[in-house]
């Protein structure tokens, strides 16, 4: 397997020590500013910027991102002769059969508990009201997602020394804390307005974490992980009123899909990277070797999640232009049939000495190079800075609580705007499973697959799953960190 890194990170001794004292695993830093563990006298405006650059741990292809799309039904991780191969870590995402030992699950634990353990001495170190709010906001970004894929949150306080344990906090109580963390920052962070380089954090950003908390609280809040679960009305009054207070903001829908994932001005950008991380990981990790950029012949989608476009939904996708090489031979969305190059000829795929024909079929394992439907949201030729929230989310969170609230004719009037300007037809009407599959058109690949799945009843049941036990809605804590911290347990089923 190819990998494409776009810088190398400085790795300092006490570097491995901070983290390894909050999350028992080492940690690749995004620059050369380290503190030190349990040191106090920190500069909160350097660790604020070295925070924010942490936010590059979205964008790789493997690690986090791996865990919330491998997973689901929206990506398969061909093995195509021995390529992507790699001792079945791939493969055991896509089945299910992942352990304690993963890989990817160790190495996420470790970025994203490290990157939180950052916030905390961010916010011990005197900062700013409005530092004080970021370094909250980053913190529950961070910390959503190990609550989202674990169950469990190790908290670390910066006057620990390293040989004190950090304390767990459980699902419903990481739920409590991140939720506080938000709603303290609200007041200290600035409003927000749509830009592509929407990098830092604001009131839009804190309140579109907020409607995700509380539409999932019925999950965070489950006696068992894998439900039932209960929403409460309540609960969904308040994810429409954060998503209302987004749209007041100055937030609404673009016209035109693709320009969201662009350096052009869109209204739905919410929150991005910063230019900390570029999205090119997205199309290397798919391109065939013979493409113009060449990629690494790796990720496709399935035909049965390609199949739930109408052939006039623009999120499908848009043809390259032949005439021009301004889109490098390649379309954006999904890419099946025969490929073309810049001058509008067929590219024969080199290997082979065959025409370069993606077909809707793909194995797990024993595909060839030219198997599987290829996905672009990011293009190589006008990509902009990578998304981690955007508009279209909040609108379809917002039609989901009122969905659960009993209201689906309030539901389809909040839909049907972003399927007209989707050039999708009309819903007569809004269901769970509609509304599941209009998530899935609206944000494929945008690493929100398996949440979605999880809190419609669906992850160990949509295509592609072979291993169907319930369990696998969370993720094991990994083996190292329990032996480390004994305040950790394991998660059933491991």
């Amino acid at each position: 397997m190819k990998k494409v890194f776009l810088k190398r990170f400085l790795v300092l001794s006490m570097a491995l020590a901070t983290v390894a004292a909050c999350t028992d695993l080492k940690v690749q830093e995004v620059d050369s500013f380290a503190p030190k563990a349990g040191a106090t006298g920190f500069d909160p405006t350097k660790l604020l910027a070295s925070a924010y650059n942490d936010l590059d741990v979205f964008t790789n292809q493997d690690n986090v991102y791996s865990l919330t799309a491998h997973t689901t039904d929206e990506m398969i991780p061909p093995t195509r002769g021995v390529d992507w191969g790699d001792n079945g870590v791939w493969r055991t995402l896509d089945e299910h059969t992942w352990n304690s030992t993963h890989s990817y699950v160790l190495s996420a634990w470790n970025d994203l508990n490290g990157r939180a353990y950052k916030c905390n001495q961010i916010l011990s170190a005197s900062p700013s009201p409005t530092q004080k709010a970021e370094a909250q906001f980053l913190r529950a970004f961070y910390m959503f997602q190990v609550m989202d894929l674990y169950g469990q949150v190790p908290f670390r306080e910066v006057t620990q020394g390293v040989n004190d344990l950090p304390k767990v906090f459980s699902r419903s109580d990481a739920f409590d804390f991140i939720v506080k963390d938000l709603t303290e920052a609200l007041p200290n962070l600035p409003v927000g307005a749509p830009d592509p380089k929407n990098g830092k954090a604001s009131k839009a950003a804190a309140n579109t974490m907020l409607a995700k908390l509380f539409l999932n609280k019925a999950v965070y809040k489950a006696t068992t992980p894998q439900g039932p679960y209960t929403f409460d009305k309540a609960d969904m009054d308040k994810v429409v009123a954060y998503c209302d207070a987004v749209k007041d903001a100055g937030y609404s829908l673009e016209s035109s899909y693709f320009t969201n994932f662009t350096t052009a001005a869109s209204k739905e950008i919410i929150f991005t990277t910063g230019g900390a991380g570029s999205p090119q990981n997205r199309w290397y990790m798919t391109l065939h070797y013979d493409q113009n950029p060449s990629g690494w012949n790796g990720f496709t989608t399935l035909a049965d999640f390609y199949d739930k476009f109408e052939a006039g939904d623009q999120r499908r996708g848009v043809a390259a232009k032949k005439d021009s090489s301004k889109f490098s031979g390649i379309g954006k969305g999904f890419l099946v049939g025969q490929q073309f190059n810049d001058n509008g000829k067929a590219i024969i795929e080199d290997r082979g000495k065959t025409p370069l024909i993606f077909t809707r079929e793909i194995p797990l394992s024993g595909a060839n190079v030219k198997q599987g439907i290829r996905v672009i949201k990011y293009h190589p030729a006008d990509a902009g800075q990578y998304i981690l929230l955007r508009y279209s989310d909040v609108l379809l969170m917002k039609a989901e609580a009122q969905l659960r609230s009993s209201n689906a004719a309030g539901a389809l009037v909040t839909v049907t705007p972003l399927r007209a300007a989707r050039g999708a037809s009309v819903l007569a009407s809004v269901t769970e499973a509609n509304l599941l599959d209009e998530r899935g058109r609206e944000l494929y690949w945008e690493g929100v697959r398996r949440t979605d799945l999880i809190r419609f009843g669906k992850f160990t049941t949509s295509t592609g799953v072979t291993k169907k036990d319930d369990y696998t809605v969370l993720f094991p804590i990994p083996t190292n960190a329990i032996v480390s911290n004994p305040n950790l347990k394991q998660n059933a089923g491991y």
